[in-house]
């Protein structure tokens, strides 16, 4: 009498061990089958469209993965077909979450100069991710002057910041010139300029001595460019002392052959 609790908690963990491995290769079997669904997306990329595509559709309406959708969301940017891009833009105004927002981005692959026109609706009316989707897509895509339009219609400092920061990032400097003459002093503006290398509008900003806090952001923005030469300009050429203490500071991060050469001469007890 006394072994039968042993044997009904053996009975127990061998239950367990079984019920665990099963579940193993559930998930196994589970993984081998989406690997193989990947990998048939991946084939049709060498298919003709109009084989392609409706086996494409088949996966968008069917249960399937958001991976899975994901690949053949990109396997429709890459068919050159209205109908391809139109069912893109439908995934992209009525898909969810994730898939939604590849849907958009893969707008931005397939660079369709109508279908990316009609992202300006989404973004206007999508939220937060939504939004970001959209700028991506005209970042893959290059399209600038879109961009250009969405931080000018910007109407928060969110919005207006990310799409900035995206012109930025696209080394779009003509856009950032006409952001600049539109919306006057930006700190975000400046930090853009740095990002795209646009070193002469830097160099313009620091030069200005109506606008201290403007300088000050510029010299920065400078630093961060590695703008040494326009740094060791603007030093050699004021004699504010506190803006050559803030150049030389901003010199000494950027590593400016020149330091110890500044250095020796702001310590000259005979200056």
């Amino acid at each position: 009498m006394q072994t039968r609790p042993k044997l009904i908690l053996a009975l127990i963990a061998l239950t367990a061990t079984a019920t665990s491995f099963a579940q193993s290769e559930r998930s196994q079997s589970a993984d081998a089958a989406e690997e193989l669904k990947l990998a048939a997306l991946e084939a049709l990329i060498a298919a003709p469209s109009d084989r392609a595509l409706p086996l494409v559709t088949k996966v968008l309406a069917g249960n399937h993965s958001d991976e899975v959708k994901s690949r053949a969301l990109f396997i429709l940017s890459q068919i050159d077909d209205p109908q391809a891009q139109a069912q893109l833009l439908d995934v992209a105004r009525q898909g969810n979450g994730e898939v939604r927002e590849e849907a958009i981005r893969m707008i931005g692959i397939g660079g369709d100069p109508a279908t990316l026109a009609q992202l300006t609706d989404l973004y206007t009316s999508g939220d937060a991710d939504v939004r970001e989707a959209v700028l991506e897509a005209y970042l893959i895509a290059g399209d600038s002057d879109a961009v250009y339009q969405i931080a000018a219609a910007a109407d928060n400092e969110e919005d207006f910041s990310a799409a900035v920061e995206m012109l930025g990032a696209m080394g779009a400097n003509d856009q950032l010139r006409m952001l600049r003459d539109k919306v006057g002093f930006s700190e975000r503006l400046i930090e853009a300029y740095a990002i795209s290398g646009d070193v002469d509008s830097l160099r313009a900003l620091a030069r200005d001595a109506s606008n201290p806090e403007q300088r000050e952001h510029a010299i920065e923005g400078l630093m961060i460019a590695g703008d040494d030469e326009g740094l060791l300009e603007l030093y050699r050429a004021t004699d504010d002392m506190e803006q050559k203490r803030m150049l030389l500071q901003a010199l000494s991060v950027t590593g400016s052959d020149m330091l110890l050469d500044l250095i020796d001469e702001a310590l000259d007890e005979d200056r």
